[in-house]
C-alpha cells in the first residue's frame, strides 16, 4: 500500500490503527493524518521502538 492510498483511506483506517497501537491518542491520529512517516514517528515515540522496528510494524499492518 502506498502513501497516497493511506492518506485517502485515513478516516476509515484510524480505528484500526488505534486498535493496533492503543497508546496513540486521537490528537496523535489527527497529527498523523494518513502520513506514513508521521505514524512511524509516533509509534517510535510512544512505544520506545527503533525506526526500523516501527517501520516493519507499519508495513506489516498495511499489508
Amino acid at each position: 500500500m502506498n502513501n497516497d492510498r493511506i492518506e485517502g483511506n485515513w478516516k476509515e483506517m484510524k480505528g484500526k490503527v488505534q486498535q493496533q497501537w492503543g497508546k496513540l491518542t486521537d490528537d496523535d491520529l489527527d497529527v498523523i493524518d494518513g502520513r506514513r512517516e508521521e505514524l512511524v514517528g509516533k509509534i517510535q515515540k510512544n512505544y520506545g521502538k527503533s525506526r526500523d522496528e516501527a517501520e516493519r510494524e507499519v508495513d506489516s499492518f498495511l499489508n
